[in-house]
C-alpha cells in the first residue's frame, strides 16, 4: 500500500501521534511530511508506505498560514505554551501594515530557541528548559506573502502567511514585534496548506476508520507535478540506464500502465531515481 493520507490535525494532538494512529489502521509504515505543533492545527500530509521517500521533497515546499499574534506580552517559548512575560505597547493596524514589507522576500530567520535544532549534539529546547544559555545562527528563509487580516482581540491581530520550508512562524511573531519597537507572540496556528495539500481535501484523523481509510489515501503520482514517461524495457528496472530521447529532467515512471515511481532523463541516458509503488 502507498499514497498519502491529508489530515486535519487537531489542536492537541502530536504529529507523531497522528503517524502511530495512522499506522495502526494501515499496518504498514508511515511518516508525516513535516511536523506541526501539538498547539497548531491544520494540514498534515502522511505518507504511506513507499510514499514516505519523498520527505525530502516536501520539506522544501510552500506552506500557507493563518496566524494570530499578541503584541505586548511574550514568552520564552514564542507561544501560548511559555509562561507570559507582559510589557511593551500594543501596535495600531497602520504600523503593521507599514512593517510587513521588511519581513516579506528571502530573509534571515534566527530559529526559536525552544527548537528541534541541534546545538552539540543535543536539541535546542533541551538546552533552554535545562536554563543554559542557546545561541543559534540565523538561517535564510523566504516570505511569499505577509497579509495582515483583521484585528481580534485588543492586543491580537490575525495574519495570512505564505512561506518556504524551514521558515518559524513563532519566530516572525517575534520578529515582527521588535520592528515595531514592542513584544509579541504567536497565540494561535493553522496550516491551511502544504504543497499540494490544502484543506480542501483534508480528512479529520477521528473519521478515519479500518473500514473506510481506503477511501482517503491520494494516490503518490497525483502529488507529483512531472511529466509522464513510460518505458517498459526491463533492463531500467533492474538498476541498468537505458538510451531515452526526452529532455533532462525528471519524470513520472510508468511500467506496463502502471506508476512505478520517479526516473530521470540526463545526457540522453535514463535511471530510475525512486521506487513508489
Amino acid at each position: 500500500m502507498t499514497g498519502f493520507l491529508n489530515i486535519d490535525k487537531r489542536e492537541g494532538d502530536t504529529s507523531a501521534y497522528v503517524v502511530n494512529r495512522i499506522k495502526a489502521l494501515v499496518k504498514c509504515p508511515c511518516g508525516h511530511m513535516g511536523t506541526l505543533d501539538p498547539y497548531a492545527s491544520g494540514v498534515l500530509p502522511v505518507g504511506i508506505g513507499n510514499a514516505t521517500r519523498l520527505f525530502d521533497r516536501f520539506l522544501e515546499k510552500k506552506k500557507r498560514y493563518l496566524a494570530k499574534f499578541r503584541f505586548g506580552v511574550t514568552s520564552p517559548t514564542l507561544d501560548r505554551e511559555g509562561e507570559l512575560v507582559f510589557g511593551g505597547e500594543v501596535p495600531k493596524e497602520e504600523q503593521i501594515e507599514r512593517v510587513l514589507p521588511e519581513l516579506t522576500g528571502k530573509i534571515e530567520q534566527i530559529p526559536p530557541i525552544f527548537s528541534a535544532k541541534f546545538v552539540n549534539g543535543k536539541r535546542s529546547y533541551e538546552l533552554a528548559r535545562q536554563g543554559e544559555k542557546v545561541y543559534l545562527a540565523p538561517r535564510r528563509v523566504e516570505i511569499y506573502d505577509f497579509r495582515l487580516l483583521e484585528r481580534t482581540a485588543p492586543d491580537e491581530f490575525s495574519f495570512e502567511i505564505e512561506c518556504g520550508g524551514g521558515t518559524y512562524i513563532r519566530a516572525l511573531a517575534r520578529d515582527l514585534a521588535e520592528k515595531l519597537g514592542t513584544n509579541g507572540y504567536m497565540s494561535a496556528l493553522r496550516r491551511t496548506q502544504s504543497g499540494v495539500f490544502d484543506l480542501q481535501t483534508a480528512v479529520p484523523l477521528e473519521k478515519l476508520t479500518k473500514e473506510n481509510f481506503q477511501d482517503f489515501i491520494i494516490p503518490t503520482e497525483e502529488v507529483l507535478p512531472l511529466p509522464v514517461l513510460e518505458i517498459s524495457d526491463e533492463r531500467l528496472y533492474h538498476g541498468l540506464q537505458i538510451p531515452c530521447e526526452r529532455a533532462d529532467g525528471e519524470y513520472k515512471l510508468y511500467r506496463g500502465g502502471e506508476f512505478y515511481g520517479i526516473a530521470a532523463v540526463k545526457d540522453g541516458l535514463v535511471r530510475t531515481e525512486k521506487k513508489l509503488c
